[in-house]
């Protein structure tokens, strides 16, 4: 049924509110990301109008067709609510639709967070203009936080509207494309609100490995692009342990008790070990060129960003092998855990995970996952908790390079 013109107007505040904060409360604010909202929606085409079309180039079609499979995939075989998105296209004058703003202390991996109706507290806020970006970070930094300012190129508004395919994803490969809108279709069947960290990374993994029985599925196990999904994949869950361990490294200087001037010394050297890493791990990843954390500034802000999207995947994968690689199952598992842990979706999941690798054979999930209990209040922003049982602690433990 049609709302009436009011409800509309309130319903489109809280999805652009949803955007603002998923690419990334004054009343002027939430205006502005209404009116994208809506200018985003006015401007919807059908896919399959524009399929119709003649002059459409081979690969514009090959992708607009592919967004139509991948999303009738997700909801027939993934059980993902599909509903009426990405069956539209929206022209976008630009790559970035978004330019989201980051923040954390410069001796803390606590993030800075923003609330916003719907999704709770977040790690970021999203601006339209870059200008108004790049202003929100300095007079962050005035206030002696790190700060990240990113673009953004998709978003989600949670299924209150058929969400259209943006034009600027259409410059992504296929497998890449398939990912994303996977990973989008995950927010629009669930998010847990105020634990932005769960619902991006598990979106993130669901998304991943979705491409992969998308293409292996549709194009055979063996074919090229199923390969490559499995090796964005693979990079995805080694990109993730490299972080556990970077993370690790970091919390050992800023919970030492050293003096802030020490740790900020320190924390300066862990960033070049960190790049140096990153520069032997590079070669390694498949789509994940896009990252430059090898040549990058860093501070606590860009470390969190990448936190964000690649935390304890490793136990999404452990899900999904104690379901006989039933990727259905799996989410409906992940979503029922997070639902029946709201305050622990991490530990919940952590949790499983173990229960799972002692009654299997298959390999072992992250080693710094298996040994040793997550803290409480896993799903946090980031860890904060002094539990020493926890992966990171035990991580800790092992880091021969912190900065002693």
């Amino acid at each position: 049924m049609i709302g009436s013109p009011p409800r509309k107007l309130v319903v489109l505040a809280l999805a652009a509110a949803a955007m603002l904060a998923l690419s990334g409360c004054a009343i002027g604010y939430i205006a502005r990301g209404a009116y994208e909202e809506a200018r985003l929606l006015w401007n919807r085409k059908p896919i399959s109008a524009e399929l119709s079309d003649d002059a459409l180039s081979p690969d514009i079609r090959a992708k607009l067709e592919t967004v139509l499979a991948v999303r009738r995939f997700a909801a027939d075989r993934l059980g993902l609510n599909a509903g009426g998105a990405y069956l539209s296209v929206t022209q976008v004058d630009s790559g970035a639709i978004v330019h989201v703003v980051m923040a954390a202390p410069q001796d803390s991996l606590k993030p800075y967070t923003w609330w916003f109706p719907i999704v709770g507290a977040v790690p970021y806020r999203g601006y339209f203009e870059e200008a108004d970006a790049e202003a929100e970070a300095h007079a962050m930094r005035a206030n002696g936080y790190d700060t990240m300012v990113r673009s953004a190129v998709a978003f989600s508004s949670l299924g209150f509207f058929d969400d259209p395919l943006l034009s600027n994803l259409l410059k992504l490969d296929r497998v890449e494309l398939a990912g994303v809108i996977i990973h989008e279709l995950f927010h629009r069947t669930f998010f847990l609100p105020g634990h932005v960290m769960f619902d991006e990374s598990a979106a993130n993994w669901v998304g991943a490995r979705g491409a992969v029985d998308f293409f292996a599925t549709t194009e055979g196990p063996g074919s090229k692009d199923a390969a490559e999904a499995r090796a964005v994949l693979d990079s995805n869950l080694k990109f993730a342990r490299f972080l556990l361990a970077e993370q690790a490294r970091l919390l050992k200087i800023y919970m030492s008790g050293r003096p802030r001037e020490e740790i900020l010394t320190q924390r300066a050297a862990a960033f070049a070990e960190i790049q140096r890493d990153y520069a032997r791990l590079a070669p390694e990843l498949s789509g994940l060129e896009r990252f430059d954390l090898d040549k990058e500034p860093l501070n606590n802000a860009v470390i969190i960003n990448y936190l964000i999207y690649f935390h304890d995947l490793d136990n999404f994968e452990a899900l999904y092998r104690d379901n006989h690689d039933d990727l259905k199952g799996a989410i409906e598992r992940i979503i029922a855990l997070a639902k029946a842990n709201p305050n622990d979706p991490f530990y919940a999941i952590w949790e499983a995970a173990r229960a799972a690798q002692r009654v299997s054979s298959a390999r072992p999930i992250a080693a710094d996952n298996c040994d040793s209990k997550p803290p409480k209040k896993w799903s946090a922003p980031l860890i904060t908790s002094s539990r020493a049982a926890s992966p990171i602690f035990s991580a800790i433990a092992r880091s021969g390079s912190s900065g002693e």
